[in-house]
């Protein structure tokens, strides 16, 4: 009860702060957007009476659950705790006790996202503690890269973002879009807690290992005459510890102080919101209009992996809700030609369409679209227009390229300019890495293709390690595809199409036998 108030209080405080300081010019961070931006309605601050009677009164209770996101997601509850006694449960339950600092720590970076999270989940009926469920997957760090080629605060692969119709190329993926994915998740969700007879702890551990991976194991407890709950099936270990990670967070949440934790305030109203910017927008432009850090434009809008929102859509760009009057209006001032950059450019001997558009950080479809190319044909002298970065490379820096320089200058490593017919596959095999490493540096995914030109980091080479490529046979399993096999080994579909001279239109039989080269590298 202590801790319901003082988080009311604590709420009231940031809002008085803000309201007193409006005048000061001062450029929020993404960790306090949510604080300094949530103004709580005047109509719904109680009074000085009703937070002094510890008594808590039914209105006070309401007046909590409406200002304090946190309560609203407790009072949202639909898990009901099942499973805290469990031993994997305790296990969870002891580590956040001795790091109270790691859940200050992920809920302020997921701050800005949780109100959104919170109003979709809501309104689709489902769990609100299904809104800690990017805590478990990503740590609500939307650019996290799993080992499995998941991607985003809700960290969906390849295959399933298609399937939810997450876009993914070059300029953008919607994966890693807060709006997108939740939608996509809340879908997702949805149809698992279905296909589970409404059980939401299968359903989530569907959510994790796939839902092939849970049936099996229950087929396989009902042939031995054992139960088929959660905590009854043989799971992979990831999976085994996801849904008992996601009831030990509920529990740390509805009751902070027992586990030493600090919630920091937020307030049940939306802090940030889309705006459509109906057309290609650099994005230090959009930070300039907005009035905010590029940093704080990228994570706000972490779907964009490039200089640029994509040309061809999503038009829509994620801004602080007190920020959305002055950046439409300074939007509307702007002529579309000073949206981004054009150049001109002179086709020289030699140039080919893609080395241009690399070196224009473009895609070649973007310069064959725009100047009504047909096909990658151009000539000597022949003029092209271009748009291009309108700042630095180093300005925009949460852009894929800079991603993967910041984790490449962690470790040693080379580079290497991409030239036609590479790939992962190859370069991982002639430098002695796994495709998964030489992926994971370089802030991309297994099967992403490269462009000619474009600048891979590589780890240098270990003297102590050995690589060698194995080959696996894989037998096809229901509801897998080319692309979902692909992902599992670190391969591309067009690899395993290859390998096993496959028709790529075919359908994959259960049963199926199939041979997939893996990149192995040991001590």
């Amino acid at each position: 009860m202590r801790a319901k108030h003082a988080r009311l209080a604590a709420i009231c405080l940031f809002s008085a702060t803000i309201i007193g300081c409006k005048t000061i010019d001062q450029e929020p961070s993404l960790n306090n957007l949510a604080s300094s931006d949530s103004t709580i309605p005047q109509d719904h601050q109680p009074s000085e009476e009703s937070l002094a009677d510890s008594g808590a009164p039914a209105d006070t209770e309401a007046t909590i659950a409406e200002t304090d996101l946190w309560q609203r997601i407790i009072d949202g509850y639909q898990l009901n705790g099942e499973g805290l006694d469990h031993p994997r449960v305790k296990s969870h339950l002891n580590w956040f006790k001795k790091h109270p600092e790691y859940i200050d720590r992920v809920t302020k970076r997921g701050e800005p996202y949780l109100f959104h999270i919170v109003e979709s989940l809501d309104k689709a009926g489902l769990p609100l503690e299904l809104a800690l469920l990017p805590i478990v997957e990503s740590a609500f760090d939307p650019f996290a890269y799993s080992h499995g080629s998941a991607s985003g605060i809700w960290q969906f692969i390849a295959s399933t973002g298609n399937e939810y119709g997450l876009e993914q190329n070059w300029w953008y993926d919607g994966r890693r879009d807060i709006y997108a994915s939740t939608d996509a998740a809340v879908a997702y969700l949805s149809r698992l807690h279905r296909r589970f007879n409404h059980d939401w702890h299968l359903a989530l551990a569907a959510y994790n290992s796939g839902q092939g991976t849970v049936s099996r194991s229950m087929r396989r407890n009902v042939k031995a005459g054992k139960d088929t709950d959660f905590f009854s099936l043989k799971l992979p270990k990831e999976t085994s510890a996801y849904v008992p990670k996601l009831i030990a967070l509920a529990e740390v949440v509805r009751t902070p102080e027992k586990y030493g934790a600090t919630l920091n305030p937020i307030a049940n109203v939306a802090v940030i919101t889309q705006v459509d910017t109906q057309g290609q927008l650099d994005l230090t432009q959009a930070a300039k209009l907005a009035e905010i850090p590029v940093d704080t434009i990228y994570k706000l809008n972490p779907g964009f992996s490039q200089w640029a929102t994509d040309p061809n859509g999503p038009h829509k760009i994620v801004v602080p809700v007190d920020k959305v009057d002055s950046f439409t209006a300074a939007l509307n001032e702007l002529p579309k030609s000073e949206r981004v950059k054009w150049v001109r450019y002179s086709v020289k001997p030699g140039d080919t369409l893609s080395e241009i558009a690399s070196k224009h950080n473009t895609t070649q479809k973007v310069i064959t679209s725009i100047n009504n190319l047909n096909g990658s044909f151009i000539r000597v002298n022949q003029a092209l227009m271009i748009p291009t970065a309108q700042s630095g490379d180093h300005q925009y820096t949460f852009a894929a390229s800079n991603r993967a320089e910041n984790k490449a200058s962690k470790r040693s490593t080379t580079t290497h300019i991409v030239k036609s017919g590479d790939s992962f596959w190859s370069l991982s095999r002639k430098h002695g890495v796994t495709t998964r490493q030489l992926a994971a540096l370089n802030s991309m995914a297994p099967k992403d293709t490269l462009r000619v030109g474009q600048t891979i980091y590589i780890p240098s080479n270990n003297p102590s390690r050995s690589t060698k490529v194995k080959r696996v046979h894989y037998k096809v399993r229901s509801g897998d595809s080319l692309s979902r096999i692909a992902s599992k080994f670190g391969v591309t579909a067009n690899d395993i199409v290859k390998w096993n001279n496959l028709d790529k239109k075919s359908y994959l039989q259960p049963g199926q036998a199939l041979k997939v080269f893996v990149t192995v590298t040991g001590a």
